[in-house]
């Protein structure tokens, strides 16, 4: 077996956790694979690093990916872009997350949401979210305010009046006295949050090495369901995000590892969800048109020979 080093991406906080397990249980190592991760402090240096070849896979949303390939979204890379998706880990943990003096979706009327990138990444889902209560995109300010955990400092601070938070950035608010005004998965329904992400050139040379993550990332995921693994689950979440007490941890795993609506048991990429990302990007992209065909930002190959 070829042993390839592989450059990851993703986004700070406790949804990290496969990535955690997979090096603590030495999953990566056992698949060929060692794994050096960094993080990002907003999708554009996301995108920057796959392009340039900074940084070979992403953990991202599947929303961001479609953006760039459609050029919707304000951070266009330069050539053609080639990114897609290669494997699913979770919906996204997501919910809309309200200072403490916002108690309902009327609330926010005139005042200002963040969001990482208004054209791309949760801003869809917000946007639905905001019109199913009776709000459209121009009765609210947008704001962007860059990756979960900086959004999450920014709304305990009084900066914003609302904003997409993950687990466990949601229990955090929760606990300073914020509210969350809605689940996505309960207002809705499936939605393909965060997905494995690299560029299709870089995968057709490093198939091989593409194979050994996912499989690692399963693995991972497998170890962190297992009921007799929870300790050691907490106690990585807890190493993981080193301010986190005991309480939090506890919270964040239930959620993390729900069976229901946790992170993927097979790391496939959910039909129902990636068509809800279209769904919402065909109504309310700054250009919107009908996206139809997942196969321009899906690509199962890997995960099927995984």
């Amino acid at each position: 077996m070829t042993h390839a080093t592989i450059s990851v991406i993703s986004f700070g906080g406790g949804f990290n956790l496969p990535l955690w397990a997979a090096q603590a249980c030495g999953y990566f190592e056992r698949h060929g694979v060692t794994m050096e991760l960094h993080f990002t402090a907003d999708s554009r240096q996301v995108f920057r690093g796959l392009a340039d070849g900074t940084y070979h896979v992403a953990l991202t949303a599947l929303d961001n990916i479609v953006a760039h390939q459609e050029r919707q979204t304000a951070a266009v890379s330069e050539g053609a872009p080639d990114f897609f998706a290669f494997m699913g880990s979770d919906e996204g943990f997501l919910s809309l997350v309200s200072a403490p003096d916002i108690r309902s979706f009327a609330d926010l009327a005139g005042r200002a949401l963040s969001v990482d990138d208004p054209s791309n990444g949760f801003s869809m889902v917000l946007r639905e979210m905001l019109a199913m209560n009776g709000l459209a995109p121009d009765d609210v300010e947008w704001q962007s305010a860059g990756a979960t955990d900086r959004r999450y400092a920014a709304l305990v601070a009084g900066q914003h009046a609302a904003t997409m938070l993950r687990t466990p950035f949601d229990l955090l608010a929760l606990q300073a006295g914020c509210h969350r005004l809605g689940k996505v998965r309960e207002l809705i329904g499936p939605y393909m949050g965060i997905v494995g992400a690299a560029r299709r050139a870089w995968a057709a040379s490093n198939g091989e090495a593409l194979v050994g993550f996912v499989r690692a990332y399963r693995d991972a995921v497998g170890w962190l369901h297992a009921p007799a693994n929870r300790e050691a689950a907490e106690t990585l979440l807890r190493a993981g995000v080193p301010s986190m007490s005991a309480e939090l941890g506890r919270l964040s795993c239930d959620a993390l590892l729900n069976p229901e609506d946790g992170f993927y048991g097979d790391v496939r990429l959910d039909p129902k969800g990636v068509e809800a990302v279209l769904r919402l990007r065909s109504r309310y992209a700054d250009t919107p048109r009908p996206l139809n065909d997942a196969s321009r930002y899906v690509d199962l190959q890997y995960w099927s020979a995984a």
